[in-house]
């Protein structure tokens, strides 16, 4: 998809844990049931077996500076978001001395994160019935940033800010109203706080 200088030859991938082995094994053949398991994502392999359509994006680079005994040492943090489109996205991090290494560990970190989100008709102003956006009001706080997301009818678009905008698209979201309030220049934050609005909309179960 995007050539950034870490990317490696396939090798053919050995499961260690529990859930690889049954994905690898053909017993788990969705998201869906991996999610269901109860199973612990611990391998970015599970989430390309299982979503081979999964894109990522990166959404901040920053540089992390530490005082040590030897001297300041400098190290890039990366914030990637992953996600299919059409219903699964999973937020993440990494660190390296190396831009293009932080950015490999925030993606699998992102992948061993991902999680499914509801959809629905939740607008009073639409009642289409598809799943076109989140179908009630939920809120996510992540440090001092807490957005609402507020269902939205067909063809309203993504009325939120750029940094939500890209969580919203890369999970399925086509339409929706969105509030932020707090110190939402800080990227990461602002990200985790839509992310975990979208993750509430499984917290109640929608007929």
């Amino acid at each position: 998809m995007r050539d950034r200088g870490f990317e490696q030859e396939k090798v053919e991938w050995i499961p260690q844990t529990r859930l690889g082995k049954l994905v690898k094994e053909g017993q788990v053949t969705t998201m869906s049931e991996a999610l269901e398991s109860g199973l612990p994502i611990r391998e970015p392999q599970i989430v390309d077996a299982l979503i081979p359509e999964i894109r990522d994006e990166v959404l901040d680079i920053n540089m992390v500076q530490r005082m040590t005994d030897s001297g300041r040492r400098v190290k890039f943090r990366a914030t990637v978001i992953v996600g299919n489109g059409d219903g699964f996205i999973g937020l993440g991090d990494g660190k390296d001395v190396q831009v293009g290494i932080a950015i490999k560990k925030a993606i699998d970190d992102a992948k061993m994160h991902v999680m499914g989100i509801k959809r629905g008709c939740g607008s009073w102003e639409c009642g289409c019935g598809l799943g076109h956006t989140v179908p009630f009001e939920v809120t996510g706080k992540a440090g001092s940033v807490v957005v609402a997301l507020l269902p939205a009818p067909r063809g309203l678009g993504l009325a939120s800010g750029g940094t939500a905008k890209k969580v919203l698209e890369i999970a399925g979201i086509k339409d929706v109203w969105a509030k932020a309030s707090g110190e939402t220049r800080t990227t990461l934050n602002f990200a985790k706080a839509t992310y975990n609005a979208l993750i509430r909309t499984t917290t109640m179960k929608v007929k």
